[in-house]
C-alpha cells in the first residue's frame, strides 16, 4: 500500500431555501447588508424532523453510487459534525445503520469548521496503516438548529447540508491522491467560535476570526502546498472552508493560486461548517469545473481556531 485517494464525492442539501429577503422579515437586516459583509445570498435549512445523520446518509449514498460501491464495501465511517444533539449512538453509527452497512468502524470527529479535513486525514492515516481498505468520510452539520435567530450578526451566516467522500487505498504503481496533512489550532482563542449552552447556540467574535484567517492562514496554506508537492500556481482549485466571501477571496489571493478555480459555494449555501468543503468540492466536480487528476487545495479552519489542509487529486 502506497497511499490513498478520493474515488468519488456526493453532497446533499435540504429542500427549503432561506433567502436574504426572508431573513429581513425575521431580524433587522437586508439583502444589501448581508451580501456586502459576508457575500451570502441564500442558504438551505433542514426541517425540524431532518436530523444530521439523515443529511449525512443522503450525501454518503450519492458518493457510494458515484464510486460504484455498495454500503457493504465500506469498513470505516467517519462523520465530522459539531451539531449532533445525541451523544450515542454517534452519527457515524446512525449513518451505517441507515445505509445497511455490515460492521464498519464508526467514529465522529468534532473539529467544527475544520472537521472534514481532519476526518479526511484520519481516514488517510488509517488506510495507510492497513486498518481499513475503504472509508466513507462525511462532513454534515445542521447549523440552523443551533442558530440564534434573533442575532442578525450570526443567523445570516448559517446553512445546513452534508458532503461525503469515498476514500480508498492505492496500490503499488498508483499515484497517491491525498497529500500529507498540515494541522493545528490556537487553543487559547477557542472562545472566538462557540456552540455552547442549553440549548446550544452558535456565536462568534467575527472581527477576531477575520483577522486571524486573513493574516495567519495564507502562509500555512502555502506550506500545505509544499507538503503536497505542488506550487500554488499549479493548483486547479482552492476549496477553503466556506465561512465568508470576505475571508475566502483575500486568503485565496494571498496563497498565490492565480490559475485556480476558487470555490464560492458560500454564496448559495451559507456557512455549513464541516459540510462546507466536501459540499463545495462535490459541486465543482459535478459542474465539470475541475478534471480528474487535478491538484486541489482543501483547507478547513474556524472552530477552536483549528485548521487542517491537504492537497488532493480530483477523482
Amino acid at each position: 500500500m502506497t497511499g490513498t485517494r478520493i474515488t468519488a464525492l456526493g453532497h446533499y442539501q435540504p429542500a427549503k431555501v432561506l433567502t436574504n429577503e426572508d431573513l429581513a422579515a425575521m431580524v433587522d437586516t437586508s439583502d444589501e447588508w448581508i451580501r456586502s459583509r459576508v457575500g451570502i445570498r441564500t442558504r438551505h435549512v433542514a426541517a425540524e424532523d431532518e436530523p444530521v445523520d439523515e443529511l449525512a446518509a443522503h450525501a454518503a449514498a450519492k458518493a457510494l453510487a458515484a464510486a460504484g460501491l455498495t454500503p457493504g464495501d465500506i469498513d470505516l465511517v467517519l462523520v465530522a459534525t459539531s451539531t449532533a444533539i445525541d451523544r450515542s449512538p454517534n452519527m457515524a453509527a446512525r449513518v451505517a445503520a441507515r445505509l445497511g452497512m455490515g460492521s464498519p468502524a464508526v467514529m465522529d470527529l468534532n473539529v467544527v469548521c475544520a472537521g472534514f479535513t481532519h476526518a479526511l486525514a484520519t481516514a488517510d492515516h488509517a488506510l495507510r496503516a492497513g486498518s481499513a481498505e475503504r472509508a466513507l468520510v462525511i462532513g454534515a452539520d445542521k447549523m440552523a438548529a443551533v442558530a440564534d435567530w434573533s442575532d442578525r450578526t450570526s443567523c445570516v451566516l448559517v446553512g445546513d447540508g452534508a458532503g461525503a467522500a469515498v476514500v480508498e487505498a492505492t496500490r503499488e504503481g498508483e499515484r497517491p491522491g491525498i497529500g500529507p496533512v498540515l494541522w493545528g489550532s490556537v487553543p487559547e482563542m477557542g472562545h472566538a467560535v462557540r456552540i455552547e449552552g442549553t440549548p446550544p447556540r452558535f456565536a462568534q467574535e467575527g472581527q477576531s476570526v477575520y483577522r486571524w484567517a486573513t493574516t495567519q492562514l495564507p502562509p500555512i496554506a502555502r506550506k500545505v502546498c509544499e507538503r503536497g508537492g505542488v506550487t500554488p500556481e499549479e493548483l486547479a482549485a482552492v476549496v477553503l472552508h466556506q465561512a465568508n466571501l470576505r475571508i475566502i477571496e483575500p486568503v485565496a489571493q494571498k496563497i498565490g493560486a492565480v490559475n485556480a478555480v476558487i470555490a464560492r459555494d458560500v454564496v448559495e449555501s451559507g456557512n455549513t461548517s464541516a459540510a462546507s468543503i466536501p459540499l463545495a468540492l462535490s459541486k465543482l466536480i459535478e459542474r465539470g469545473e475541475i478534471e480528474s487528476g487535478d491538484p486541489v487545495l482543501l483547507f478547513g479552519f474556524g472552530g477552536n481556531l483549528s485548521y487542517a489542509g491537504q492537497i488532493v487529486r480530483c477523482p
